[in-house]
């Protein structure tokens, strides 16, 4: 491990310019207001699982985190430049739709030693939604004794048949951080992974809400 809390091979000098420019330049073209923030982990091991709408959700992610994380990333990312960035900056990458332990393995490592892990289980860029949740976060949460932090995005994807937007507003929330059950075999797998899929759905409602909210709010700001 490098520092502790990343793979072998990464640079904290890097992981840390990494995280500053999904801070800065990655955000600059959006209006993002992160909520629950305070619920993050300060440290100990953490997975972290989130809904996935757009290639925006990972680099926004890790810049809005202020303690490293590891993301596991398909393996497609890992080419040229990009490639060579992402593994110095610690990002592990898996082959999509096939089992693949190395990186998982990787990753437990990474949790074991106190830190942050994410994962976006749904390992597509549909429609955000969470209802084919692989067994990835729920493994490495019990395998590694971590606890799991949901956070889901709102925003990052346009919606259809619209145009660019200036300044789009994007919604982030942080759940309450959960301990999976711990029921052994399969059936605890199974288990453990629909609690994955539970808390993402929860907290996708609960994000909705509070958009649709803030939205009525901001129309009766403009009339009055």
């Amino acid at each position: 491990m490098t520092d502790g809390v990343l793979p072998e091979g990464a640079s904290p000098a890097l992981h840390r310019f990494g995280q500053w420019i999904g801070r800065t330049f990655v955000r600059l073209p959006f209006r993002v207001r992160v909520h629950g923030a305070e619920r993050i982990p300060e440290s100990g091991p953490v997975v972290l699982v989130s809904n996935h709408s757009s290639m925006l959700d990972g680099p926004l992610l890790f810049g809005t985190l202020r303690r490293p994380v590891v993301f596991l990333i398909k393996r497609e990312m890992f080419r040229g430049a990009l490639g060579w960035f992402l593994r110095r900056i610690g990002q592990l990458s898996v082959r999509r739709g096939e089992p693949d332990r190395t990186p998982l393995l990787a990753a437990v490592r990474v949790l074991r030693a106190g830190g942050m892990v994410g994962v976006f289980p749904e390992g597509t860029r549909g429609a955000g939604d969470v209802d084919n949740a692989q067994h990835g976060a729920a493994w490495l949460a019990r395998t590694a004794g971590a606890r799991l932090l949901p956070v889901v995005c709102r925003g990052t994807r346009r919606p259809p048949g619209r145009g660019r937007r200036l300044l789009p507003r994007i919604d982030v929330l942080f759940g309450e951080p959960v301990t999976l059950p711990t029921a052994k075999g399969r059936a605890g797998l199974v288990e453990a992974t629909e609690r994955v899929r539970s808390e993402l759905v929860e907290l996708i409602s609960e994000l909705d809400r509070m958009v649709a909210d803030q939205h009525q709010d901001d129309v009766r700001g403009k009339r009055a």
